[in-house]
């Protein structure tokens, strides 16, 4: 596992120890920053199943200003700061340990919009739907801004969900990229 492209091309990144967290493959992580990038001029982005931190240090890399990394994993913690550092990021993220609804329910209080936000969460125990949902209740999408879901290729998440628009759909394999954002 390595960052694909920016200016953290090829630095090798940890993955997270154990077998509770199933890593972006380099491939699938490149084709998500072709659907919508793949270089940006700055933002703020929220990856919210954070893991090694591969999809987030991979936007931070192309240009994002700073990402905030969210996992509720302990060992993932460890491996998004580990994985931070070698890229020299620290100081462009935040890294928290909490799950996924509470973690978007503290960002509302803080009235923070982003630009990018990555779902890409367990395979077994998926809420896209309902996370999507709590994004949109909660605004926390910036106008232009791209929500990436990444799931398994049998989980069918539907055309619209509330003012959000599935975009874009891809299957890798087993993976398949949902993109969506505001409808028109």
């Amino acid at each position: 596992m390595r960052v694909v492209s920016g200016n953290c091309k090829g630095r090798p990144l940890k993955a997270v120890p154990g077998m509770t967290t199933r890593p972006t493959t380099d491939k699938v992580k490149e084709a998500i920053f072709n659907m919508i990038g793949p270089y940006f001029t700055g933002g703020i982005g929220l990856d919210l199943f954070g893991g090694s931190g591969g999809l987030g240090i991979e936007a931070l890399s192309r240009g994002f200003d700073k990402m905030i990394f969210v996992d509720r994993d302990g060992k993932a913690i460890q491996t998004i700061k580990a994985n931070l550092a070698v890229c020299g990021f620290e100081d462009r993220a935040e890294v928290y340990r909490n799950d996924a609804e509470r973690a978007l329910k503290a960002v509302q209080k803080r009235e923070m919009m982003f630009d990018l936000i990555l779902l890409d969460p367990p395979y077994k125990a998926q809420k896209l739907k309902t996370l999507i949902e709590m994004i949109d209740g909660q605004r926390l999408l910036s106008k232009e801004g791209v929500i990436v879901a990444e799931h398994d290729n049998d989980v069918g998440l539907p055309d619209q969900i509330g003012r959000f628009s599935k975009v874009k759909f891809e299957v890798y394999g087993i993976t398949a990229i949902s993109i969506y954002q505001y409808s028109d």
